[in-house]
C-alpha cells in the first residue's frame, strides 16, 4: 500500500512563509513526477508546482517567484516552500504522485490527505 502523508500547513499572516513535506511511504519501485495542487470551495483543484525526478519544475503564473518545489529522491519526499504568502493563496494543498509499484509497472497516481493553508490579512 502506497500513502502520501502531509506535513506543514497551518494559519499565517499576509507577508508570511509555511513550508509543505509530502513523504511517500509503502512499497514502491520508484516515483516520477510529484507535485502540490490546492482547492477551494469557490474552485476546482488546480496544479501550484511539480518536479520530475530529474528535477525540472513547473508552476502556476501565480505562484512562480514566491513558492519553490525541491524533493530528496533518498526520502521520497516533496517540499514546498512559500514565501510571501497571499490571501488569495488560502486554500487545501494536496501532494501528488507518479509512483510505479513495480519496475516495469506503469505509474499510477497517488494523492495525500490535503493540509489547510490559511492566510490572514
Amino acid at each position: 500500500q502506497v500513502q502520501l502523508v502531509e506535513s506543514g500547513g497551518g494559519l499565517v499572516r499576509d507577508g508570511d512563509s509555511l513550508r509543505l513535506s509530502c513523504a511517500a511511504s509503502g512499497t514502491f519501485s520508484s516515483i516520477a513526477d510529484m507535485g502540490w495542487y490546492r482547492q477551494t470551495p469557490e474552485k476546482q483543484r488546480e496544479l501550484v508546482a511539480s518536479i520530475t525526478g530529474g528535477g525540472n519544475t513547473n508552476y502556476a503564473d501565480s505562484v512562480k517567484g514566491r513558492f519553490t518545489i525541491s524533493r530528496d529522491n533518498a526520502k521520497n519526499t516533496v517540499f514546498l516552500q512559500m514565501n510571501s504568502l497571499k490571501p488569495e493563496d488560502t486554500a487545501v494543498y494536496y501532494c501528488n504522485a507518479k509512483i510505479k509499484r513495480r519496475p516495469f509497472y506503469s505509474p499510477s497516481t497517488y494523492w495525500g490527505q490535503g493540509t489547510q493553508v490559511t492566510v490572514s490579512s
